[in-house]
């Protein structure tokens, strides 16, 4: 069985034309899975005309959570053995699925699509290719599109996924730190008809932010010690060699990182207690109104 979960906010207009889309090009048995994260222009009620039993699923959050909580939600709900996840902006063709079936029958994972060929302004690609670039080189996951939202997975991986903040844009790197195999798929990517887009450089700055909790939890997520004992050893070394230069601002910032190098290391033993003191289980952090199966 497939299961297509699709985050929507605000998107009125286009979750009906998406749907027929979809009915059209997926291959039965399938459920369509729609989580309105907090919609305030009649997207529910046009999801509710949608609802078919069974088959068209609705979910509404009671206020906006986020797409990576909307992705939670759908996870947790969904039926199928592989799951897809589209944006509901009418950008992502539902006619690339069956090859997104081809690669799962290949050994892949998770096939995260790559939109090679843009249809968005010039900002929104320029933010989105340092992101790739940057979070491909430290993560280790070289993909062309990580932040894509058309994506394929296996049952297990999507709801084995550790999902929290804003880590919707980290799958594939969850994923493959977990043994997963992840591949790559271009798609096609249409011109936005209805909307507009709110990624940029403010949440490519947040991006980067999650990036280092993503490190973190992959490459140090039993050893945190060693990943600030890394930053730690940096601000040690470049404030011990500020400390010989003879000019007093470089004194002062050579003891600022210092005392910086030491609170890194105090805040690793921290967190390393806590790893192994802590229990593992959260409570989700979306919360939801309405349901219709």
């Amino acid at each position: 069985m497939i299961s297509v979960i699709i985050p929507v906010a605000n998107e009125r207009a286009t979750v009906a034309p998406l749907c027929q889309a979809l009915e059209k090009a997926l291959p039965p048995p399938y459920e369509i899975l729609f989580v309105d994260d907090g919609s305030t222009d009649g997207t529910w009620e046009e999801l509710v005309k949608l609802h078919q039993a069974d088959r068209v699923r609705v979910l509404r959050f009671r206020r906006n959570f986020g797409k990576t909580a909307a992705l939670e939600a759908g996870f947790a709900a969904a039926r199928g053995d592989v799951i897809f996840t589209m944006d509901g902006d009418l950008q992502d063709d539902p006619q690339e699925i069956p090859r997104f079936l081809e690669m799962l029958e290949q050994g892949y994972d998770l096939v995260s699509g790559w939109k090679r060929y843009r249809q968005d302004p010039f900002h929104k690609v320029l933010a989105s290719r340092i992101f790739n670039f940057v979070a491909g080189r430290a993560t280790g996951v070289r993909l062309h599109d990580m932040n894509c939202g058309f994506k394929a997975y296996r049952g297990e991986v999507a709801r084995a996924l550790p999902l929290q903040g804003e880590w919707h844009r980290f799958t594939p790197a969850l994923a493959q730190a977990m043994g997963y195999r992840v591949g790559e798929l271009v798609v096609t990517h249409h011109p936005r008809r209805h909307g507009r887009s709110h990624y940029g450089f403010a949440r490519l700055f947040k991006g980067f932010l999650d990036l280092i909790t993503i490190l973190l939890v992959t490459r140090y997520a039993e050893r945190p010690s060693h990943g600030f004992g890394v930053a730690s050893l940096l601000a040690l070394v470049l404030g011990a060699v500020l400390l010989f230069l003879p000019w007093w601002p470089y004194l002062l910032l050579g003891t600022g990182l210092l005392v910086c190098a030491v609170v890194l290391l105090a805040a690793g033993l921290v967190a390393e207690i806590l790893v192994h003191r802590t229990s593992p289980g959260r409570a989700p952090a979306y919360r939801t109104q309405e349901r219709l199966d």
